[in-house]
């Protein structure tokens, strides 16, 4: 008891950080999930609710590299309150062309790369805020608890954004994330106290000086780039997941709505039980390996088991296999990231990161929305009904995304083989 009353102690800023921040993101996927429901019975169309995506990542992915500067030189709190303060004037902005029908999908567009650009600042600064806020010793728990946030978010977001539309409408969503947004706001506001970092010399960098020593860095330390890079390529893979996803379930006649929110359910209690065993579990004996281990599982499972299987307990138990080991595989990611970078320099390095792990992440989205909907459903549809394609992968709408799982799969598992054998990332281990 003394023991856990120590941890509590050590982690109570970060626990009302993280208490709190979870709640806001709970308001805030559910209305982003209201919002790709609308806009694909709107549109019937992958590609248009795939931009959705690239427009939040572009100006990500384009300014981070940037970002690092800033948020190393400015103070976190203020970066975090700015920030969260733009995204709530953007969801009171969707909620007032609602309620006057004047919503169109440029305005979603515009929206989600202005929130993309200020995302540039404020995730550097929320993940050198996790540094300052715990110690060392703790990073592998405090990843963990992230983790287990995120994936009880993935768990009740469907079902509360799904019970919300159907008793009510999509302006009652972003009412409750509006008010998840107060209660993050003003307990970051009165309740959290952010260490501030030693000044160096180097916060006189400029802007450019400080892009450039992150890219030095990072070439300096081959396995965390070569790391970065595996993720880069991981990502570009799961962005065409993700475009694809809510195009085949929500078209198929086994799929739908409630099929759609079961899935995303099914893979947020995954994540969960990733986090909890990744939170109770002792240091690993090679973290390269938890990570290399659990990437190959995901890529070499679930594509599969939507591409081949036509029915919701299929496509469960795929959504299983793929994403129980990711949260285990982003603890061990963060803590060899957190263990390597010096502290005055993770800002610099987490935006060098960020542009690099994720400029894949809009090609991606971009492009399975394409394939989608102009290249694979359009070649399905001419198929033969005693054809190969179509004993393999069904028939109707739907059928050419489950064909695309198909391609992504052998795509996963063979950018998994090539980068198990990188020496420069089994090298992070000495």
């Amino acid at each position: 008891m003394d023991q856990i009353k120590l941890t509590m102690k050590e982690l109570k800023a970060f626990i009302i950080l993280w208490s709190t921040q979870s709640i806001s993101t709970l308001g805030s996927s559910m209305t982003n999930f209201a919002l790709i429901i609308l806009s694909y019975q709107r549109y019937e169309s992958a590609l248009v609710t795939a931009m959705l995506s690239v427009c939040t990542y572009v100006p990500y992915v384009i300014m981070s590299i940037f970002a690092g500067a800033i948020s190393d030189r400015w103070n976190k709190k203020y970066i975090m309150l700015a920030s969260d303060s733009f995204a709530a004037f953007c969801t009171v902005f969707v909620w007032i062309l609602l309620r006057n029908d004047r919503l169109e999908i440029w305005h979603l567009y515009a929206l989600n790369a202005l929130n993309g650009l200020m995302n540039t600042i404020q995730q550097p600064a929320a993940d050198v805020t996790t540094s300052l806020l715990i110690p060392e010793k703790h990073y592998q728990k405090a990843s963990g608890m992230r983790s287990f946030s995120n994936s009880l978010v993935n768990i009740v977001t469907p079902m509360i954004a799904s019970t919300l539309l159907a008793l009510t409408n999509i302006q009652t969503v972003i009412l409750l994330d509006l008010i998840t947004f107060v209660i993050a706001f003003l307990a970051l506001l009165f309740f959290i106290k952010i260490p501030e970092i030693q000044k160096e010399k180097t916060t006189q960098e400029t802007v450019l000086q400080s892009a450039k020593n992150g890219l030095k860095y990072m070439k300096q330390n081959r396995g965390i780039l070569d790391l970065i890079l595996f993720l880069a390529a991981i990502n570009f893979t799961a962005s065409m997941y993700n475009a694809a996803l809510p195009a085949m379930i929500l078209s198929k006649e086994t799929g739908g709505e409630v099929a759609l929110g079961v899935i995303n359910m099914v893979t947020g209690i995954s994540m969960l039980v990733g986090s909890i065993m990744v939170s109770l579990s002792p240091t690993p004996m090679s973290r390269v390996k938890v990570i290399l281990n659990t990437l190959l599982l995901s890529m070499s499972t679930e594509n599969f088991f939507l591409a081949f299987g036509n029915t919701l307990p299929i496509w469960c138990v795929g959504a299983v296999l793929g994403w129980i080991g990711i949260p285990i595989m982003n603890a061990n990611m963060d803590v060899l990231f957190r263990s390597y970078i010096p502290l005055p320099m993770q800002g610099r390095i987490y935006s060098a990161r960020n542009t690099l792990q994720f400029f894949t992440i809009p090609i991606g989205y971009f492009l399975g929305g394409v394939l989608v909907d102009r290249v694979f459903e359009p070649f399905m549809a001419i198929q033969p009904a005693q054809g190969v394609f179509v004993m393999f992968f069904g028939t109707g709408k739907g059928s050419g995304a489950a064909f695309l799982f198909f391609v992504l799969g052998v795509l996963g598992v063979v950018t998994c083989l090539v980068f198990r054998k990188d020496k420069n990332i089994r090298q992070l281990e000495q």
